[in-house]
This record gives C-alpha cells, structure tokens and sequence, in this order.
C-alpha cells in the first residue's frame, strides 16, 4: 500500500494573523484542516481562537486515528473510516469540554486522503480542495462545496442581511440537506464527497484561502496549481504573488496552508 512523504509544506496566515489552518500526514493517510471562521459566540476553548483550537486538536486526532488504522494491518481502510475514528474521538473530548454543545462547537473544512490497496481514496468537506496526480499522468481535481453557496447575490446585497444569513446557514451545518463539515458529528464522514481513484504519483492538498491562487488566476487550473507546488520556491512565489494581488485589491486575505506529497512503496 505504502506511505507519505511530504516535500512541501506551506502556511501562511491571514489578515487577522491567528493561524487557523493546519495539515499532517501519518503513514498512509494525509489531510489539510482550515478551520470554520466564527460567526455564533465563540466557546472560549483553549486557543487563540475557537476554530485555531479545533483545527489543532482534530490534527491531533486525526494522528491518532491513522496510526491506530496503521496497526490494523487493513490495506482497504477507507477515507471515512479514518476520519470517523477522529471525529469519534473529538466527540468524546468536546463532551467532557462543553457538554452536548455542538452549534457553537468549531468546525472545519477539510481534505483527507487515504492510501488503499487499489490507489487512493480521497475525503473533501466543504471547501478544501485536493488535486491528484495518477501513476498514468493524468490529474483528478477533488473538492466539496463552496461555504457560502447557499446564500444568493441578491441576498449578500445588504451587508446586515448577509451576516444573518450567514448565521442562519452555519447554525445548520451538519443537519439533513445542508452543508456537512468536520465538527463532532461522526455521520459527517459519510455525508463527505468521497471519490477512489488509482494509484497515485503526487499530490497537493490546500485550503481554500491557498486556492484562491486559481480562484484569481494566478495560475491557471488545478494541474497549475500542482505544478507550482512542486517544489518550495515555487509555492512560496504563487502564495506570494497572490498575497500581492489581495492586498491590491483590497479582499480580505485568508489563511493560505498547502501540503505536497509523494507516494512511496511499500
């Protein structure tokens, strides 16, 4: 089946300088965590921000559970398992911390991928973004969905109105027919787009605050954006360029986290 190697790893923060993203990797598993903004009251978890809290802690977590899936020898463990395994034991710890809270618990988006005896298998919630490189060359793009898809421009014309909405839409999460994202709720491993693929060459995984790299046209697609993640220098300069072209225009620059892997044999 084989493992990970990582030979990029990149994080910046954004405008409000709390570093709320966060990636990792554990044997055959891999992910990149960017931590739900906070809209409702904040819990006062320990950290410098309840989403920065919980991004630390579910890498955690997520560790944890890959090693354990590593020591089960199951060359077909899947995505979902994995992270269910995390999201199982954050449910135990945000119990013992808040109760049975879980609206004004943080949350994340998140990508993870999975090492299996066929290839690979890859997890997206909400807006984390992966793209794969397959042992043939081709490239497979995997993300889930926008965050704020729900909400209409119409609706976003008035500023007062888009925050309530926008409340509305998060106090909703993780409920029938809404968006699903990692938060204590261990159903949101199946609820996740989860897509297998074969065996893979390399990978990048990033949040969406990195992603806006080709959201603005720094480069040119995903199969550019991989290409630019090659290597340190190059991820370095796109992450920069794009960090240049915000603060031109004025768009609030979010946390910007990319982590490039190889595969290696078993």
């Amino acid at each position: 089946m084989g493992s990970w190697k990582h030979s990029v790893r990149i994080s910046i923060e954004g405008d409000d300088h709390v570093q709320e993203d966060e990636c990792g990797f554990a044997g055959a598993t891999v992910w990149v965590l960017d931590g739900a903004s906070s809209l409702l009251p904040q819990l006062g978890l320990p950290g410098p921000s309840d989403p920065s809290w919980y991004a630390r802690q579910l890498d955690r977590l997520l560790t944890e559970a890959a090693v354990a899936a590593e020591g089960t020898g199951n060359a077909d463990l899947s995505a979902p398992a994995v992270l269910a395994d995390a999201l199982g034991r954050m449910d135990k710890l945000a119990a013992s911390l808040v109760g049975g809270e879980r609206v004004r618990f943080p949350s994340a988006a998140m990508c993870l991928a999975q090492l299996t005896g066929e290839g690979v298998e890859v997890l997206a919630l909400a807006d984390c973004h992966a793209v794969v490189e397959l042992e043939d060359g081709s490239t497979v793009h995997v993300t889930h969905e926008p965050a704020d898809i729900r909400i209409r421009p119409e609706e976003s014309a008035d500023p007062l109105r888009e925050r309530e909405l926008r409340i509305r839409d998060r106090e909703l999460r993780n409920t029938p027919g809404r968006l699903w994202v990692a938060r204590r709720e261990v159903e949101a491993a199946d609820q996740a787009r989860t897509v297998r693929l074969g065996p893979p060459r390399r990978m990048v995984l990033a949040s969406d605050g990195a992603w806006r790299a080709v959201d603005l046209g720094i480069v040119q697609g995903p199969a550019e954006f991989l290409q630019a993640a090659r290597s340190p220098l190059a991820a370095q300069e796109m992450l920069l360029a794009l960090r240049r072209l915000q603060a031109g225009t004025g768009e609030s620059a979010d946390d910007a986290t990319l982590l490039t892997v190889e595969r290696t044999s078993s």
